[in-house]
């Protein structure tokens, strides 16, 4: 699994972290009990502080998708019911509508940007 932060989308890095952990889960990328990289090996690979990608583990440990132990480092889990993926596109979608939103952007501008960005 490769995990891509882009600091000039407005989201936080850490939210982008626990969301592709999550997408890679969902989709099954990533298989329970698979290892995830140590916090401090993957902060220097995404060039991040190592709070940031802590935090990122913390909300994904405390939503279920994986588990911490001293000496399995962290793994995947597959948390009890787990959002399906219409609950996923949900999410995307609420995500996106607010930063349309924000860029002051009306709703058929935000669906054209949807049906150009479709690949066909």
């Amino acid at each position: 699994m490769k995990i891509v932060v882009d600091t000039e989308n407005g989201l936080a890095p850490w939210r982008q972290v626990h969301d592709q952990v999550v997408h890679a889960v969902t989709t099954g990328a990533l298989a329970e009990g698979t290892r995830l990289p140590p916090i401090r090996q993957l902060a220097r690979d995404l060039g991040l502080a190592s709070g940031t990608v802590a935090r990122a583990y913390r909300e994904l440990e405390a939503a279920g998708w994986v588990a911490t132990a001293r000496a399995r480092g962290t793994v995947v889990t597959i948390p009890v019911g787990r959002p399906d993926r219409e609950a996923l596109l949900g999410s995307a979608a609420a995500g996106y509508a607010a930063q349309a939103r924000d860029l002051g952007a009306g709703l058929g501008a935000a669906l054209a940007a949807v049906r150009a960005a479709w690949p066909e």
